[in-house]
C-alpha cells in the first residue's frame, strides 16, 4: 500500500515527469515499458488501435491525454481537437475526455458530443474529489446528449452520484477509483465491496459500464446485470477481453494517447501494486 501511494503522488507531480525528463535517456526507457499502455502520441496512432481491436470485436473509447486547464486558448484548441477526431472515429469508437480539459466547459462538452457520429457517445472521467460537483453538473446539464459520466465507488459520496445520474438518464461508467483521496474507502475489499453495491444498487436496467478487470467482481455482478457493459484498459490483461467478448458481452477498450502520456503510466504502475 505504501508503494502504491508513492506511485501515485509521482504520477501526479509534474516536478518528477520533468526530473525524469532531464535524465538522459529515461523518458526513452519509460516509455518501452508504457507503450503497452498507451496506443501512442497522436490522434492517428489511436486509430489504428482502434481499428485493430475492432477487427477483434471489441470497441475503443479514445481520449487525449490532459487534464487541469484553466487557459481558455487551450481549452478552445483541445475542445477543436476532439472535435476533428469524433468526425474520424470508426463504427463503433467513442470518445473520452477529463472535464478540465477543457477548463469545465459545458459549452465545449456539448460541442463535442454533437461533433459525434451516430451511435458514439463521449465518457467524462472522473477526478479529483475536488472537482466532482463540478464535472457532475455539467454532465447533468448535458443531459439528453450522448454523454456518459464516470462515478469512483471509492468516494463515499458515489451511491448518491450514481442514483443522480440514473435518475437523469445518464449511463454510469464505474470505476474503483484512480485517486488516492482523503476521504477515499481503502484499496481492497472495502472498495470492492462499495463497488458491487452501487452497481446492484442501479440495478439491471441500468445503463451501465462495469469498468473493472476484477475477476471477482465480475463472477458476482454479471449474471446478476445481463445488459451491462464491461470497460478495460489498454495493455492490461488483453486475454480478459477477449474471454468478455467470446461470452457475449461488449466489451470497451479505454485507449489513451498523446505527448503528455507520462504520469498516465505512473498511474498504471501504481494500480498493478493492487488489484486491478
Amino acid at each position: 500500500m505504501a508503494a502504491r501511494r508513492l506511485l501515485f503522488a509521482l504520477a501526479t507531480s509534474e516536478r518528477f515527469e520533468r526530473a525524469v525528463a532531464r535524465v538522459p535517456g529515461a523518458r526513452a526507457r519509460a516509455w518501452r515499458s508504457a507503450r503497452r499502455y498507451v496506443a501512442g502520441e497522436t490522434g492517428a496512432d489511436a486509430l489504428r488501435v482502434a481499428a485493430a481491436l475492432a477487427a477483434k470485436g471489441l470497441q475503443a473509447s479514445l481520449d487525449l491525454f490532459g487534464e487541469r486547464v484553466s487557459d481558455r486558448t487551450e481549452a478552445a484548441r483541445v475542445t477543436d481537437a476532439y472535435v476533428t477526431l469524433a468526425g474520424r472515429l470508426p463504427a463503433g469508437a467513442w470518445l473520452s475526455l477529463d472535464l478540465s480539459h477543457v477548463a469545465f466547459d459545458g459549452a465545449a462538452l456539448r460541442r463535442i458530443a454533437a461533433a459525434l457520429p451516430d451511435g458514439a457517445r463521449v465518457q467524462v472521467g472522473a477526478e479529483e474529489a475536488a472537482v466532482t460537483d463540478r464535472v457532475l453538473d455539467a454532465v447533468v446539464a448535458a443531459a439528453g446528449a450522448p454523454v456518459d459520466a464516470t462515478v469512483q465507488a471509492n468516494l463515499p459520496r458515489a451511491p448518491a452520484d450514481a442514483q443522480r445520474l440514473a435518475a437523469a438518464g445518464i449511463p454510469v461508467r464505474l470505476v474503483k477509483g484512480a485517486y488516492v483521496e482523503a476521504d477515499a474507502l481503502p484499496w481492497g475489499a472495502e472498495t470492492d465491496a462499495a463497488y458491487a453495491h452501487i452497481a446492484l444498487l442501479l440495478g439491471a436496467g441500468a445503463a451501465l459500464r462495469l469498468a473493472t478487470h476484477d475477476d471477482a467482481l465480475h463472477r458476482l455482478l454479471l449474471p446478476a446485470l445481463p445488459a451491462a457493459d464491461c470497460e478495460l484498459l489498454l495493455g492490461v490483461r488483453p486475454d480478459r477481453a477477449a474471454a468478455l467478448r467470446a461470452a457475449g458481452r461488449r466489451v470497451r477498450v479505454y485507449v489513451p494517447f498523446g505527448p503528455d502520456w507520462f504520469r498516465y503510466f505512473m498511474r498504471r504502475r501504481a494500480e498493478a501494486q493492487g488489484a486491478a
